[in-house]
């Protein structure tokens, strides 16, 4: 008990600084290279079928669909050279730069070759065109801060290179940035929303990290944006951990007072469930909600006596392992608010999973303020290391590998 206490103290006095450091990330901006895509031929048929009006029925067989009893998020990471990365940074021009770890000096490029190995059983392997088959004529949004923005980046470089050149786009319509697959009648979109619920972070560039203020039951303004969609993936936890107060109203919007940040969280949650319930609509709308992305501040949590953070990290974390930066109160509060939900919402717990990658962040090879780390800032790792957000190809692929199979799980045959 004496020892988690000193370990909750210290967590208060450094999560502050770690995050102010870390969070306030400009303008992401596009690499707008024009690279040539794989013009497959089963793309051109399922191409030739929108034009004439034909739907092709997307079959899924029993080998492409999880198996009965198969917990995915409980395994190991494996080194596999051969068929991952799925993507590299030059392959895709849709990364910013603040994922994009090798192109901005990162020595290393370990952490693009671990697949996760589920235990007894296997993850589907990723199929663009099975994906785009099942989101023909439909909207796949990513709502949450930029760490969800990274998992949304990772599912645009996956399906984007079996797409032809014009086929494609991107643009941005902030908070909004919205992919569009033309033969498919299909999008891939990102929302920015750090806290789900409303707050004066919500600007999409101009958003604050020291001065946080929360509307714990406004989720209206948001909530048009997210009607009809056909499937959305929430997620949204590192901009409530500044401290362990936060400032938020709740039932007077004139009304700014302290909440305790697992309290403050709690009561976004049952707003946000609140209009999962009254909205959603089962028949047509699917809703998964990501658990905690875990951060890697402290080495001394995995490589006691050290006094380093994510730097200089190549290989995943190997045995069992918690880093105190994953909130289990946070967690709680996720699971009790799944269980209370009369709409079906499947939480994709990928905290442990994630946890022992702590070779995988961007560490110094990420932006800050929308530039590159300085030479004089690589050199200050203690300070300066992001061990928060995640390279691409990395971490945030596996992500959606397993978003992928429960889309499989989900889909009818017809």
């Amino acid at each position: 008990m004496m020892k988690q206490l000193w370990i909750d103290r210290r967590i208060q006095s450094l999560f502050p600084v770690a995050l102010v450091s870390l969070l306030v990330v400009g303008t992401a901006r596009l690499v707008l290279d024009n690279l040539k895509s794989n013009h497959s031929q089963a793309f051109q048929l399922y191409g030739r079928a929108r034009a004439e009006k034909h739907r092709i029925p997307v079959v899924i067989s029993p080998k492409d669909r999880i198996e009965e009893g198969c917990n995915v998020f409980e395994g190991e990471w494996v080194w596999d050279n051969e068929s991952y990365p799925f993507y590299t940074e030059e392959s895709c021009p849709y990364l910013v730069k603040q994922v994009t770890c090798r192109r901005n000096g990162r020595p290393d490029s370990f952490y693009k070759n671990w697949r996760w190995q589920p235990n007894g059983c296997d993850l589907p392997r990723f199929d663009a065109l099975k994906l785009l088959q099942i989101l023909r004529g439909k909207r796949l949004m990513f709502i949450g801060d930029s760490v969800q923005r990274a998992q949304f980046e990772s599912m645009v470089c996956l399906v984007q290179s079996v797409i032809p050149e014009g086929k494609k786009s991107l643009r941005r319509v902030p908070p909004m940035k919205i992919f569009r697959v033309e033969e498919f009648d299909a999008s891939i979109e990102y929302y920015w929303a750090p806290f789900i619920v409303e707050s004066n972070s919500d600007h999409a560039t101009n958003h604050t990290v020291l001065k946080r203020s929360v509307k714990l039951d406004s989720i209206a303004k948001h909530g048009k944006q997210w009607e009809g969609v056909d499937v959305l993936v929430f997620q949204s936890y590192v901009w409530w951990m500044y401290k362990p107060l936060i400032n938020a109203t709740f039932g007077s919007p004139n009304h700014v007072k302290e909440y305790n940040v697992t309290t403050a969280y709690r009561l976004a949650l049952e707003t946000w469930a609140s209009w999962i319930d009254s909205t959603i609509n089962p028949q047509t709308q699917t809703v998964f909600f990501m658990s905690l992305s875990p951060t890697h501040l402290w080495s001394w949590e995995w490589k006691p006596g050290s006094d380093g953070n994510c730097f200089n990290e190549s290989y995943p974390i190997q045995g069992p392992y918690w880093g105190s930066g994953s909130s289990l109160q946070i967690m709680e509060i996720v699971h009790d608010t799944m269980q209370q939900l009369k709409r079906n919402v499947t939480l994709l717990n990928i905290t442990q999973l994630s946890e022992f990658r702590k070779d995988a962040h961007t560490s110094i090879y990420g932006e800050r303020k929308g530039k590159l780390l300085t030479k004089e800032q690589r050199s200050d790792p203690k300070h300066f290391a992001d061990c928060i957000h995640w390279c691409l190809p990395g971490v945030p692929d596996t992500w959606n590998e397993i978003l992928y199979a429960y889309l499989l799980k989900n889909h009818h045959n017809y």
